[in-house]
């Protein structure tokens, strides 16, 4: 089995986190990280179709990594947004698939969810976009009228030991609240999510290394320590 990857990501506090929770322990397990380029992803549109999932111009693996390529508003203009089809985990598998085809190595990416009890899941995979519109405090707001904070951070990996290998989903939850934003705002919704074993801290308050031995992340990426292990 392989003893390393690439993490395809242009989020620099996530590939900071899977570094860091690789290295506890001495996994041995070395990740490198790596953008990739219009040329790359159009040459993986042939895979994608096979695997259903395109939609018009733009395949589920340009519409993942679009912000590495061009801007949102670019392609607003060209009249492409794309429409994404088929379950989370289809999506992954695909993404992945796409990931490890472009770059012709072993490689992992990453879905992450927030998904508020009271909204039936909600905003789920979609997370990044209502932070996005309505921020930290529009989270909470999202919430008011309902007597239930419950949430749930959910974090997808999906690997692909290379070109035409099936990918293989590994999955980790951390129960937690949604609460006023507190800590640092570097990092996405981390300042308003407290989960139910941080000792009353929300992510963003945690030390690396507290956050580290509970997080959806750390939980995820154990699962997939341990295949790689094999």
């Amino acid at each position: 089995m392989p003893k390393s990857f690439v993490f395809v990501t242009g989020n620099a506090n996530k590939l900071r986190e899977v570094r860091e929770i690789l290295q506890t322990g001495g996994s041995g397990i070395e990740c490198t990280n790596a953008a990739v380029d219009g040329e790359s992803v159009h040459s993986s549109l042939t895979l994608l179709s096979s695997l259903g999932h395109t939609s018009g111009p733009f395949s589920v693996f340009e519409y993942c990594y679009w912000p590495v390529l061009s801007s949102w508003g670019d392609m607003k203009e060209r009249g492409q947004i794309p429409e994404l089809q088929g379950t989370t985990q289809e999506v992954a598998k695909a993404k992945c698939a796409a990931a490890a085809k472009a770059l012709n190595a072993p490689c992992v990416t990453e879905d992450t969810a927030l998904c508020f009890e009271a909204l039936g899941g909600l905003p789920g995979p979609y997370i990044k976009d209502f932070l996005g519109t309505v921020g930290h405090d529009g989270l909470n707001k999202m919430l008011v009228g309902f007597n239930n904070t419950n949430a749930h951070a959910l974090c997808t990996f999906a690997y692909c030991a290379g070109p035409g290998e099936e990918p293989i989903l590994f999955e980790g939850r951390t129960d937690g609240d949604i609460v006023p934003a507190r800590g640092p705002s570097n990092f996405g919704w981390d300042p308003v999510f407290q989960p139910k074993e941080g000792g009353g801290k929300t992510y963003a308050e945690m030390e690396s290394a507290e956050k580290n031995k509970i997080s959806h992340r750390y939980r995820a990426l154990e699962k997939l320590k341990d295949y790689l292990s094999q």
